[in-house]
């Protein structure tokens, strides 16, 4: 029995679309720079749940626009190259994509100002979480629960989660090693690539650790 319960919640995200765009790569790091935090989250968090299904291409809005629209896939693939599970804030992500983009333009300022073959918009997402009223206190239930757990409650509790906890983990092996004392099982939960999975190959994964953690 769990020293605390589990809480399933989903998220919903609002879209909002602003007047901030970019027409070249000084603009791209300009409004890297500038926009605000929701804008962020919504090219690189929110972007992993909106390509969910796809485990090929660059996982971030930043990356996929400066491949197809500025036609740089070097820098593309260092944009992509981030890895939003080490960021436990925003503005460390933030800083880190702007340094890139800097970086490679102090290397080529004529190519700062070549014009895009189309804009890059920053769009923002609003996280709305609901409480899905489901609670469990045992391992099995929590294997249960996950087995009809939509992708949006797993990107909200396995990805979105570490800027919400700022730490480099997420909320199923935090409950797992703290309330259950499954140190183990949770840091093998945590070891999940995002990258190379989808959000439901995640999912089966995470259930087959816990599977084999129930056979013992």
């Amino acid at each position: 029995m769990a020293q605390q319960p589990f809480h399933f919640h989903t998220a919903a995200y609002l879209t909002r679309v602003g007047n901030q765009k970019a027409a070249c790569l000084e603009e791209l790091c300009d409004g890297i720079r500038s926009c605000s935090d929701a804008s962020i989250f919504y090219h690189t968090y929110q972007c992993l749940s909106r390509l969910h299904f796809l485990t090929e291409g660059f996982s971030n809005d930043f990356a996929q626009w400066v491949l197809a629209a500025c036609n740089r896939p070097g820098l593309a693939e260092e944009l992509a190259a981030i890895d939003i599970r080490e960021y436990i804030d925003l503005a460390a992500l933030r800083c880190d994509l702007c340094g890139i983009v800097s970086a490679y333009l102090l290397g080529r300022p004529h190519e700062g100002p070549q014009a895009a073959f189309e804009p890059f918009y920053f769009l923002e997402g609003v996280q709305v979480a609901l409480p899905l009223g489901i609670e469990v206190n045992t391992l099995q239930e929590f294997r249960e629960a996950l087995e009809r757990l939509s992708h949006a409650s797993f990107h909200y509790h396995f990805i979105a989660s570490r800027l919400r906890l700022q730490l480099r983990s997420n909320d199923f092996s935090v409950w797992l090693a703290t309330a259950l004392g499954l140190e183990a099982l949770a840091s093998a939960v945590n070891r999940i690539d995002i990258y190379t999975h989808t959000l439901e190959s995640a999912q089966k994964t995470l259930a087959a650790l816990i599977d084999r953690e129930l056979r013992r």
